[in-house]
């Protein structure tokens, strides 16, 4: 997903906006069919404030068919909290009987930096929405994931520039028996970032999530130290497909992906966004894909270097 962009594509339907006024679009008369955004500009005096664009929402459109939902922008983004759609939806939680997909904060970083998005606990989503099966949350100030349980959530995505530490173990601690789709991006301890590779030994070394076939342990600043842990932890072995994008992977990670023979029974690797070079890049790309392993190494990033010191940066921060 393009933290650049909005998406146009969520829970495999197209995403159609509600606009501010005027005319409906054309997806009113078949609701379930599109992904619903609600977006407001906090500085588009034709947008009213979120509450009232929601009101809108439960107004013209039959939310009882409603799908897939994506709540954008709902305010200024280091100053509005998620509190304020994430108590609105859970408040009206009944008029969408068939929501699937919810995407929760979708701000881009034309309007807000992904470090800034006010965020909040977004576990009584799960609890409001027992049939959903995907949330992807963007934005990680105050934000909270308690240990919680539900039975129907497929795919759980966080996409941070600095993913805490309390967050991560939440997630670890939670009940989630269908999950089959994990990725959170790490980011940078200067945003909040504290997680470190030790808060993910629940995943590595236990079977919390036995369906999960699809992890993304993404944009780290230790990448090279997860890739050794990743060498021998039970999971590596169990998930065909893993992701360890957006990071800051060296040579020194590569000669672990090289050397241990789990990482090429995987059945899809992606690297892209790297600091791998050129010789090592070439090594990884010729002995998986001898493998059968799909793996992107794409986008080899130059490390930065001030004051003599060499520095490398995970892709999504401030």
């Amino acid at each position: 997903m393009d933290i650049y962009d909005k998406i146009t594509e969520f829970g495999g339907l197209p995403v159609v906006d509600l606009p501010p006024d005027g005319p409906l679009p054309e997806a009113v008369a078949d609701p379930g069919a599109v992904a619903w955004r609600l977006d407001v500009d906090p500085w588009d005096d034709r947008y009213p404030k979120f509450p009232l664009h929601f009101a809108r929402f439960l107004e013209v459109v039959d939310t009882t068919r409603v799908t897939a939902l994506v709540i954008g922008t709902w305010g200024e983004g280091y100053e509005d909290s998620g509190s304020v759609p994430r108590d609105l939806l859970v408040e009206h939680a009944a008029r969408f009987p068939a929501l699937r997909a919810l995407f929760f904060g979708e701000f881009t970083m034309e309007l807000t930096e992904i470090s800034w998005i006010e965020q909040t606990d977004v576990t009584p989503l799960l609890a409001a929405f027992p049939g959903l099966r995907e949330l992807v949350v963007r934005g990680s100030t105050s934000l909270e994931f308690p240990a919680t349980r539900h039975g129907e959530l497929r795919s759980l995505v966080f996409q941070t520039g600095g993913l805490p530490a309390e967050v991560v173990r939440g997630v670890l601690g939670s009940d989630l028996p269908a999950l089959e789709h994990l990725e959170m991006w790490f980011g940078s301890e200067y945003y909040g970032g504290s997680s470190t590779v030790a808060d993910l030994a629940p995943l590595l070394d236990a079977e919390p999530f036995p369906r999960l076939s699809r992890l993304g342990l993404r944009n780290a600043e230790w990448t090279d130290e997860l890739v050794a842990r990743l060498a021998d932890a039970a999971v590596t072995g169990r998930v065909p497909d893993l992701d360890l994008s957006l990071g800051t992977l060296t040579d020194t990670g590569g000669r672990v992906l090289l050397e241990a023979p789990v990482f090429r029974g995987l059945r899809r690797l992606d690297l892209h966004h790297h600091f791998l070079s050129e010789e090592m890049e070439d090594r990884l790309r010729e002995a998986f894909t001898a493998a059968g392993v799909e793996i992107d190494l794409s986008e080899r990033e130059q490390p930065d270097v001030y004051d003599g010191q060499v520095h490398y940066y995970p892709e999504v921060t401030e």
